[in-house]
């Protein structure tokens, strides 16, 4: 069966119509097809290109948070310079959207600083290194340094109520340094 929606739109005071056909029973592509398509690979491959460019290799938590994931894939992101390039794994659940998890790794050098506004607390690690946990547009992060890199560990808010502040401490605990 396929379906036509027609849709009326006004932009900048020119009418337009735009006429959408959909089939019924399209199924959206597996992650395993969009994401290598928007550059991400295996964790181990990314994380070896990244180690490649940065001559150095950080270290990753052992733990993840204590929710169900269907996929993880890494991404090495090396842009114009050194400023933006980084390390990323996402973890996320094909059938549950809220499970979302990433970890993002940069040099401190060139770490995102943290805005006041969007601390909510900050808290120790362990070793004695501070960890701050912020809010960001749909997720919240616990950013901390640790070896000369800057870790991010980011969770779906949607997800806080299983993966509090304190589960992405353990998490950051458990990278062995």
């Amino acid at each position: 069966m396929t379906r036509t929606i027609s849709l009326l739109l006004i932009p900048f005071g020119l009418l337009f119509f735009l006429t959408i056909y959909a089939t019924a029973n399209e199924k959206p592509r597996p992650y395993e097809e969009l994401y290598p398509e928007i550059g991400y690979k295996t964790v181990e491959e990314a994380l070896e290109d990244f180690e490649q460019h940065f001559k150095q290799r950080p270290k990753l938590p052992l733990r993840v948070p204590p929710i169900s994931f269907t996929h993880h894939f890494g991404r090495f992101n090396d842009l114009d310079g050194d400023m933006n390039d980084s390390f990323e794994v996402t973890f996320i659940n094909d059938q549950i959207s809220k499970n979302h998890y990433t970890i993002d790794i940069r040099p401190i050098k060139n770490k995102i600083p943290i805005r006041e506004k969007y601390v909510i607390k900050t808290f120790d690690l362990k070793n004695g290194i501070a960890a701050t946990y912020i809010t960001t547009s749909g997720f919240y992060v616990l950013v901390f340094e640790q070896d000369d890199w800057q870790y991010m560990l980011s969770i779906d808010k949607r997800v806080s109520d299983q993966v509090t502040p304190e589960t992405l401490l353990e998490i950051a605990n458990s990278i062995d340094s």
